[in-house]
């Protein structure tokens, strides 16, 4: 039986809308065909980075408590770092 597994560009997307994430800015550099959008809740904010408008090769960078920029490489990893801003305030 096929795995089927929900890429990271869904996931968050979801829990974005959940949370009620808007969308600050995007850009494009049409050069490299990089599209990065800024997303905001409150105090808390992260970069998306699209490669070819292709979800599955989106890349989330986000800043923990401390203004640190970490990868984001799973949901949890988002959350977490979105409820230690949150706490902060």
């Amino acid at each position: 039986m096929k795995k089927l597994s929900v890429p990271l560009h869904s996931k968050v997307h979801v829990w974005m809308d959940a949370i009620g994430f808007r969308l600050n800015g995007s850009q494009t550099n049409y050069k490299d065909n990089i599209t990065t959008r800024h997303y905001f809740f409150e105090t808390f904010n992260f970069f998306e980075k699209l490669k070819n408008n292709d979800p599955n090769s989106s890349k989330f960078l986000c800043f923990d408590a401390y203004g640190e920029s970490m990868p984001v490489k799973s949901l949890l990893d988002l959350q977490t770092a979105f409820f230690e801003n949150i706490s902060q305030l």
